[in-house]
């Protein structure tokens, strides 16, 4: 675990959708087991196919889950932030995944020892209620992601990653490379250039070494698929207590 900066070091738990949405005994329960942790660019939460030891809830970390194929190319299967939880698999049953789960933007989260919360999630309580209804929002956004990177443009999908992206954080800055982007969306770099000058020609974004700033949400709103409003009905439809409208 990397050192927290003194200044963070008071951050709360509750800067999680997911366990702000705790009742205080539940959330009592296990906070002395929360370890705060910082997330750097490009960190490795979990690999295919090794076995999940902990969980992790972002509170300023963005982390995405990437599916690798044999011949190295990768693609983003779902994003995660202050509404997710990182590691489902361990209360799943599963253990491992096909997948892969890397920090898309640096910063925080609180890391939950596997064991503690599969103690948790057999008392059959609240906090097991939430989390399945979570796993059930994740997948969905899963399944939209596969239809969207199969029927609609290079241009939609990067408007829905970044609609997604900027959700989940608390300013209109995204620090991510062109490689990455194209890494996460599963397509040639020529590709994301041309996407990407295309949103900043229409002045919806500004991108300057690797930083992307929003400019104009709405334009974004305007341009994306109806993938991204799917993906966050249905996280609102899932988890009311957790999802703000």
């Amino acid at each position: 675990m990397a050192d927290i900066p003194n200044s963070l070091a008071s951050t709360s738990p509750r800067l999680n959708h997911l366990l702000a949405a705790l009742p205080e005994t539940d959330y009592q329960r296990i906070l002395s087991n929360l370890a705060l942790t910082d997330l750097p660019y490009g960190k490795s939460l979990y690999e295919s196919g090794i076995s999940i030891r902990d969980v992790y809830f972002p509170t300023t970390a963005i982390v995405s889950l990437l599916f690798n194929l044999e011949n190295g190319s990768s693609t983003e299967i779902a994003i995660c932030g202050n509404e997710s939880v990182v590691g489902i698999a361990v209360f799943m049953g599963g253990e491992s995944v096909p997948n892969r789960a890397v920090v898309q933007s640096a910063g925080l989260a609180y890391r939950l020892g596997g064991q503690i919360l599969n103690e948790e999630f057999s008392r059959s309580g609240p906090f097991q209620h939430l989390l399945m209804r979570y796993s059930l929002a994740l997948f969905s956004q899963m399944t939209q992601t596969a239809v969207c990177n199969r029927h609609h443009s290079l241009d939609q999908q990067l408007c829905r990653w970044l609609l997604l992206s900027f959700d989940r954080l608390p300013g209109n800055e995204l620090y991510m490379t062109q490689e990455l982007i194209s890494n996460i969306l599963g397509m040639q770099g020529d590709g994301i250039i041309e996407a990407i000058g295309k949103l900043q020609d229409a002045g919806l974004i500004r991108y300057n070494h690797g930083q992307i700033t929003m400019l104009d949400r709405s334009g974004l709103e305007a341009r994306v698929c109806e993938c991204y409003e799917v993906v966050k009905k249905e996280f609102r439809r899932l988890l009311p207590d957790v999802i703000a409208d």
